[in-house]
């Protein structure tokens, strides 16, 4: 996962998915990986300014590893001599900067949410239902050369604002530098802003997001997690960072592996002194996220019955909250639970924790708060499962990969693929298969930096497979291409196991075919039947589903 979420690979998996869906993945700004693509980013913003000669944007440069706000800067041009330091030093990401983010206190800020992903398949994704607003400590101004350099205007992260002499430690979830996201949505609302779509677009980017991560993350997890265990083996709680521009659409900044659960601060009480101090809006969000993620994830829970742990005795009686540990004259007068009334709803039953057991047993968690963490998918997953082309891609990849444990496709498994999917013609021989292989394997391991496998990587494998569908459903757009081809791919797969399943039950046991290695998804649940190709036009519903409002 820390490596899925690097700068430079979310940017590949998201660009995947904008080159299929354009539109439904227009929150993530336009990005470009250095060094590779310098000449490109040169030649493309030369050619949007040669057609619009008033277009002055500004980008922000950030460093592929970088973490807490280290080393990204804003440039206004490809030229800025701070660029040419960037490409000889280390890889990174430019992106198009957002000049309109919406203000409150004239003031920019982000919002951290955190998001479980409790399950990789079943694909299984959690939002917290509250999150963090990070704030810039200087009044905000649109970038121009003489602002440019001032990080505490520009840039949300709290770990360069807490250093600020402007940084505001609030005893109040909806005053200072970092505050409560339901108190942000409270103030909106009281404005008249539609809260429910502001949620509802917030889903569908941390949705759409998780979509465009999935498919390598398939394949590592395929390449360490033993095959047939029961259940989800693992899970993970990413923070995303996300902006809101002025129009309320939100942005993804970038996607955290590992967000801080830190509910302290330090504060300085002499120079080199330091002392913890209780963090009021902190605690109030990621106790209730780290709680309810062990509660959802508890592999036990089932099992117990009488027998409960001290670890489910009430967190007031082991761990006493801010209120007891602050003077009552710093406690805030509003807390955020009241802040989030005027926007609560009708929850979902799958959004609670199952109630107390009747008959005189005690439930350990009918004493804890509802739990804060609320499915998103599957719950939603008819609106955005047609977006998992990658996804059905990376089962084909999977399928033809051979060695366990191994993460690239060889020259032979590659050919196996074409050969059992029928692809080849008399117009693509098997040697254009073999130079496609070569081409495309050869670019994509020269971007690489992981040279621990020689052969196909999977986004190599994603870019032949466009080619393929592009040659083979040349009048269709990309995506009912890439589904049309995906669509035959299975069914061709699907005659073949119901074949080898006929073979195998009335023949001799013997070896097992090279490419037989499938996963249990990698075939369809419903293949076609046989002698009757599946249709190539209907393969991709509506991208409108995924404008339905998600409450």
């Amino acid at each position: 996962m820390t490596e899925m979420v690097r700068k430079i690979t979310l940017s590949r998996a998201v660009r995947i998915m904008q080159n299929l869906f354009p539109e439904e993945y227009n929150f993530y700004p336009r990005s470009w990986i250095l060094p590779d693509e310098f000449q490109l980013f040169v030649a493309q913003v030369r050619m949007v300014k040669d057609g619009d000669p008033s277009w002055k944007p500004t980008f922000i440069v950030k460093p592929d590893g970088g973490c807490q706000g280290d080393g990204i800067y804003l440039i206004k041009d490809p030229s800025d001599i701070r660029l040419a330091g960037t490409l000889q030093s280390r890889p990174a990401v430019v992106q198009e900067y957002i000049c309109k983010p919406l203000l409150i206190d004239k003031l920019k800020f982000d919002i951290r949410l955190y998001v479980l992903l409790k399950s990789l398949d079943p694909l299984e994704i959690y939002i917290a239902k509250d999150g963090l607003s990070r704030f810039c400590t200087e009044p905000y101004q649109e970038p121009n050369p003489k602002n440019l350099h001032h990080i505490f205007m520009h840039l949300t992260n709290y770990s360069l604002n807490i250093h600020s002499g402007n940084f505001v430690h609030s005893d109040s979830t909806s005053t200072g530098s970092k505050r409560t996201f339901s108190s942000i949505l409270c103030r909106l609302s009281s404005k008249g802003v539609d809260i429910k779509k502001v949620w509802s677009d917030i889903i569908s980017l941390v949705i759409k997001t998780v979509i465009a991560l999935t498919p390598e993350l398939k394949v590592f997890y395929q390449s360490d997690i033993p095959a047939g265990r029961p259940g989800p083996t693992c899970f993970q709680i990413l923070g995303f960072d996300i902006l809101l521009m002025k129009n309320l659409k939100p942005i993804l900044l970038e996607v955290n592996a590992n967000p801080s659960m830190r509910i302290e601060h330090e504060q300085e009480l002499s120079p080199g002194v330091f002392e913890n101090v209780p963090s009021l809006v902190d605690e109030e969000v990621k106790v209730a996220v780290i709680r309810d993620t062990l509660r959802l994830m508890d592999p036990l829970k089932k099992k117990r019955e009488n027998h409960f742990p001290d670890i489910y005795t009430d967190r007031k009686h082991r761990f006493p909250p801010v209120s007891d540990r602050m003077p009552s004259s710093q406690l805030p007068v509003v807390r955020s639970q009241q802040l989030t009334k005027p926007l609560a709803a009708k929850e979902d039953p799958s959004d609670s924790e199952p109630a107390s057991a009747s008959d005189g047993n005690t439930d350990p968690e009918a004493h804890l708060p509802s739990i804060c963490l609320k499915q998103v998918f599957p719950k939603y997953a008819k609106q955005f499962n047609y977006l998992r082309l990658v996804d059905r891609m990376a089962n084909l990849f999977i399928r033809f990969l051979g060695i366990k444990g191994t993460m690239k496709l060889g020259p032979t498994g590659f050919r196996t693929f074409i050969r059992n999917c029928k692809l080849s013609s008399s117009s693509l021989s098997m040697a254009a298969v073999d130079i496609l292989y070569i081409d495309i394997t050869r670019r994509w391991n020269s971007m690489t930096l992981d040279q621990r496998d020689s052969g196909m990587c999977l986004q190599a494998f994603v870019e032949a497979f466009f080619y393929l569908a592009q040659r083979k459903f040349k009048t269709l757009p990309l995506h009912e291409q890439v589904a049309s081809l995906i669509d035959l791919c299975e069914y061709h797969l699907s005659l073949l196991d119901e074949k080898r399943l006929v073979c195998g039950r009335s023949g001799p046991a013997g070896g097992r075919p090279l490419d037989s290695g499938s996963p249990p998804d990698a075939t369809p649940s419903a293949p076609p039947v046989e002698g009757h190709p599946p249709s190539c036009t209907n393969s991709a519903p509506k991208a409108a589903h995924s404008r339905h409002t998600l409450s």
